[in-house]
């Protein structure tokens, strides 16, 4: 080969001898195929991790899709009346965008033409210029033409802040890159926060939305999940998310079964189950019957003491009396008591409203209600609706079999005086 040339290595690691060599006159010869000892499986850790980078990057891709999809509406209700009549259907983005951003128009309208070639197009809805802006170029529009938007967005500082938290996110997510749970509340909040401003509202309206905001991933795969909002490995990490007060604090009715009702006995003051009664709450309170044989036997599942758990009981339900007594209308907050066998911890708040609320623990054998796991579930969501391609005909979910079960011991049960 000539110096100027490339000089590749030889095709064998053995040295070659003096004259033999197979490669003909004027024939590079190329490397062989070597070990290298590269180890491509993964083991389960490197698994689990790629999981959980998948389901991190897929949840805020969907908040990331919300607020695009959310954006580019806006966008297109406030411009293109002022833009189409003029410079027409194809053109007005184009005109919008002015000298400063016609080179990234003109890369969108390029993509555009491309999956309109190969066929990327499914939807004649996404045929236009706008579908192919993305997120920083559909704020680059918002911004330049501010005073447009300025009679619908209260807030131009919080709206450019809560884009800028996001941006994090959605460089990530774009790049396939590893996203830490910490970026990924940032990305939630700050998305629940833009639809907010831009008048989309991520939550459905009712009061339940404020206690326990429903998020972009429950409302679009909540059928499969039925009513369940949340799962918790026992009643402290429960609390964290979910504090009482916000639990109950604006319930207009709270129906509640279990053996003792110690969520709501010793952890919401008497004081504030007085004012919550006076505002106009329906309380109706089951436990189970301290007296009764069903007592006994969970005492000696739990292996505590006998007539512990039966004091305990006769305790909470005197303290709820006096609450009663305190009350003007002793109707508006019911006690009783029954005699089954207990299966389950139920507190509904508004369980005949669509903004309802559930806390849910089955007893175990050996576990206190403390260590049990909860679930949370949403009451009123409407899960009857006929979706794309399929319909749903789960009328209530989970929400609806409990409040069925506390209506059957609520009229098997007898009242406390």
């Amino acid at each position: 080969m000539s110096s100027g040339g490339l000089e590749l290595p030889p095709g064998d690691d053995s040295p070659e001898e003096d004259g033999a060599t197979d490669t003909p006159p004027g024939v590079v010869s190329l490397t062989r195929p070597r070990e290298i000892g590269a180890e491509l499986d993964w083991d389960a850790g490197a698994w689990g991790e790629v999981r959980t980078r998948a389901r991190r990057a897929g949840r805020a891709y969907i908040w990331l899709n919300l607020v695009e999809q959310r954006l580019r509406a806006v966008v297109a209700a406030v411009l293109r009346p002022v833009y189409e009549p003029v410079h027409g259907e194809e053109e007005w983005v184009v005109a919008a965008a002015g000298p400063a951003g016609q080179e990234w128009v003109q890369r969108a309208a390029a993509v555009r033409e491309v999956s309109r070639r190969k066929g990327y197009l499914l939807d004649p809805a996404d045929d236009n210029v706008l579908s192919f802006l993305t997120l920083p170029q559909l704020r680059e529009l918002l911004v330049q033409h501010w005073p447009c938007f300025e009679p619908y967005l209260d807030d131009r500082r919080e709206l450019e802040l809560a884009l800028d938290e996001l941006e994090v996110a959605r460089n990530v997510v774009s790049r396939n890159r590893a996203l830490s749970q910490t970026v990924l509340a940032q990305a939630e909040r700050a998305s629940a926060r833009l639809l907010d401003i831009l008048g989309g509202g991520h939550g459905s309206g009712a009061p339940s939305a404020d206690r326990l905001p429903i998020d972009a991933v429950e409302d679009l795969v909540g059928d499969r999940y039925a009513d369940v909002v949340g799962v918790h490995p026992d009643r402290v990490r429960l609390q964290r998310q979910l504090p009482v007060e916000d639990l109950f604090g604006s319930a207009r009715r709270l129906d509640a079964v279990g053996i003792g009702l110690n969520l709501l006995v010793q952890n919401y003051s008497g004081r504030r189950l007085v004012r919550l009664a006076e505002s106009g709450c329906r309380a109706r309170l089951l436990f189970l019957n301290p007296a009764s044989s069903a007592v006994r036997r969970r005492e000696r599942e739990l292996g505590i003491k006998k007539g512990e758990m039966s004091r305990s009981v006769e305790m909470n339900i005197m303290h709820m009396r006096r609450v009663r007594d305190r009350l003007r209308d002793a109707g508006a907050f019911e006690i009783r008591v029954f005699d089954e066998t207990p299966r389950f911890t139920a507190y509904l708040v508004n369980g005949d409203g669509s903004d309802g609320l559930a806390v849910v623990q089955s007893y175990l054998r050996k576990a206190r209600g403390m260590e049990s796991p909860v679930l949370v579930l949403r009451g009123g969501t409407g899960r009857n609706v006929l979706r794309e391609g399929w319909a749903s005909d789960d009328a209530g979910g989970l929400f609806e079999t409990y409040r069925e079960e506390f209506e059957g011991v609520w009229e098997d049960s007898r009242p406390v005086s």
